[in-house]
């Protein structure tokens, strides 16, 4: 079997092992009254409700409710989902693109100059240590008093907050893991630093700038869902948790929506993970030629 054949598998079979688990949870909570049996200690999590109210829905639930008429409309939950992703999905390309580029040029910043990197890294490490929960309304409402920016700026600022910190560091790691004595060998020819850092420096680091960029994606997703829930906005997929969590009180369309949050999550990493095989594939074949 190929290898793509048995990750696969082992993907459903991770899968399914889950949502064995979580009926089974289910299954015995409701048979224990949300109890320990034999105890008077509630199990961590209680199953109660019914109907879209349910807290702990079957499994099959949140899946079967994107394809049901939206707030008893004729747009279905997935049809109304999908706006949504098409609104989220701008703010984490502007905020991924942007925190990529901030990253990379800190990065190379820091790699040519030893003075700047002990001189503003450690403000590039402090600026993660900033609670992300209280540090994200700070900064969407900030920029969204920003008449010349659009609305949803703040929120593609904090997810580009998130990227450019990974990209920093791995830039940085991959700039200087290029061989000392290709770098002298150039320096011995007179190569400028520019033509060093793109014709040696740069190919070397790109392994790490992918693995940054992986990063990256992951976290421009969480960023705009976290900025849209702290955003006086009714759009995003983080107002969507938000309404169908606070506002109306729907679990199963709330599990929904969090299910449909982690499919772009996936499909962001992976869209990053095919790029960089892409690439990787491209210096290999152009490896000789060089």
């Amino acid at each position: 079997m190929s290898r793509r054949g048995r990750t696969a598998i082992n993907l459903v079979a991770i899968l399914a092992g889950l949502a064995v688990l979580w009926e089974a949870y289910r299954a015995f909570a409701l048979a224990t009254g949300n109890m320990w049996p034999g105890t008077d200690v509630a199990l961590p999590v209680a199953v109660r409700g019914s109907g879209n109210a349910q807290q702990f829905p079957h499994v099959w639930e949140p899946v079967l409710a994107l394809g049901r008429p939206y707030r008893g409309g004729g747009e279905t939950l997935g049809a109304f989902l999908l706006g949504q992703v098409g609104y989220t999905l701008r703010e984490v390309l502007a905020g991924f693109v942007l925190g990529s580029l901030l990253g990379f040029l800190l990065g190379t910043l820091f790699a040519h100059s030893r003075l700047a990197e002990r001189s503003l890294m450690p403000y590039v490490i402090a600026s993660q240590t900033v609670p992300f929960i209280a540090f994200a309304p700070i900064l969407v409402v900030g920029f969204n008093s920003l008449e010349s920016f659009p609305r949803w700026s703040g929120v593609a600022a904090l997810s580009m907050y998130l990227v450019f910190f990974p990209m920093t560091v791995n830039t940085l790691r991959g700039l200087r893991s290029a061989p000392a004595t290709a770098e002298e060998l150039m320096r011995s020819y007179a190569a400028s630093w520019w033509t060093r850092l793109w014709k040696l420096r740069v190919p070397a680091a790109v392994p790490y700038l992918f693995v940054g960029m992986k990063i990256g994606a992951t976290a421009a997703v969480v960023g705009a869902i976290v900025g849209e829930l702290s955003a006086p906005s009714s759009q995003g997929l983080g107002a969507a948790i938000f309404s169908f969590g606070r506002v109306s009180n729907n679990s199963v369309q709330l599990f929904a929506t969090t299910l449909v949050a982690g499919l772009v999550g996936i499909a962001s990493f992976s869209t990053v993970a095919l790029l960089e095989r892409a690439v990787l594939r491209a210096y290999a074949g152009a490896g000789p030629a060089r």
